[in-house]
């Protein structure tokens, strides 16, 4: 059988192939909340054979958000919307995830397709926080408040309350949001850090944040489960985040209690002129530092051809893939994709209802 469709065993969670939906903000949300559209954007992954299915970013704070229409999980009348969508996305054989997340400076803006710049207080926006007070740019000039650390315990805690709602949820798998210019990669990227105190300046002040936010969560989710996180392990900026850090950081998150590593990349400033756009161009780099640091990995960022996706997993380039626009354009990929690489029986990637359907008649 091909590569991308074998099992694979985290904790005690095993996911029947190595096809998962990337995390993707729907900017559909009212105060957090879950509702019919992401019910069916979710749900409609499972159904089409996804092993994983991540819920996109959502906001440990109302501050956290990125857009008023974000997802959130900050209040425990969320638990519910978010456990029924997890019981249809268990009950067609996908694992129920999610992504615990803080945008930091880049909060308080309109939907990417309302302008994607900042809301002002008076109309519906509200002041941002960040390690330092440095605005992101581009159409996000606000200057946030530098956070205290009063206000790096509140949000370490909000990440902990929201993890603990997640599992009430039935979530079986967590990722925090470590990349793309939100909060804890703003405290990780010198681009972005400028304090000096115990929590900027060196590299291990700059990870400190990343390490206590993530032991603390550690402590409270359960050991059976997967935690992850999604890093940004490299700004493609000069005096920005190294591939070479990052590899060190992973290796101190691995001893804390780290399960797989997300690898993702850039998006502390609006500058991405850098970023050597190209098919698959990060599974080069997830293979180092999966190689390099003996952490599963997951690899995203344009894998969109069945045997792409399966020479990565077959060649041990990385354990997962995480796919995001290509499953927009077809909820239905895994199915296609064992099709294409001959997977014997692939109409059974598909419920019941759909397979009697699409499996070939015999001659």
């Amino acid at each position: 059988m091909a590569s991308l469709f074998h099992e694979f065993r985290l904790k005690d969670v095993v996911l029947k192939n190595r096809i998962g939906v990337s995390p993707m903000c729907q900017y559909s949300s009212d105060d957090g909340f879950p509702n019919d559209w992401h019910f069916v954007h979710l749900g409609s992954r499972a159904v089409g054979g996804a092993g994983l299915v991540i819920v996109e970013a959502s906001a440990v704070s109302p501050e956290g958000r990125i857009s008023p229409a974000d997802s959130g999980i900050y209040l425990d009348d969320h638990v519910e919307p978010f456990a029924r969508i997890n019981r249809f996305v268990k009950q067609f054989g996908a694992v129920p995830a999610i992504q615990l997340a803080h945008a930091g400076r880049k909060a308080s803006a309109n939907k990417p397709w309302e302008g994607d710049n900042h809301i002002d207080s008076g109309e519906g926006g509200w002041d941002t926080i960040a390690p330092s007070a440095i605005p992101f740019g581009g159409t996000l000039s606000k200057t946030p408040n530098q956070m205290t650390v009063q206000d790096i315990v509140r949000v370490r805690d909000a990440f902990v309350a929201a993890a603990q709602r997640a599992l009430a949820a039935g979530f079986e798998w967590l990722e925090l949001h470590f990349a793309h210019g939100y909060l804890a990669h703003e405290f990780y990227s010198p681009l972005a850090n400028v304090r000096t105190d115990s929590y900027g300046g060196s590299f291990e002040n700059r990870i400190r944040f990343m390490l206590e936010t993530f032991s603390a969560v550690r402590n409270v989710w359960p050991e059976r489960f997967p935690l992850t996180a999604r890093l940004s392990v490299t700004d493609w900026l000069e005096g920005g985040v190294t591939v070479e850090e990052s590899i060190e950081l992973v290796r101190q998150l691995k001893r804390a209690g780290l399960d797989l590593l997300d690898v993702s990349q850039g998006f502390v400033t609006p500058d991405i002129s850098m970023i050597p756009w190209g098919p698959g161009f990060m599974i080069p780099i997830t293979s180092r530092i999966r190689k390099e640091t003996g952490i599963p990995t997951a690899a995203g960022w344009l894998i969109t051809a069945p045997q792409q996706a399966d020479e990565a997993i077959r060649d041990q380039h990385t354990d997962l893939v995480l796919l995001a626009r290509e499953m927009l354009r077809d909820p239905y990929w895994p199915y296609h994709a064992a099709v294409e690489l001959g997977v014997e029986d692939s109409s059974e990637i598909l419920p019941v209802q759909y397979a009697r359907a699409v499996k070939p008649r015999a001659s």
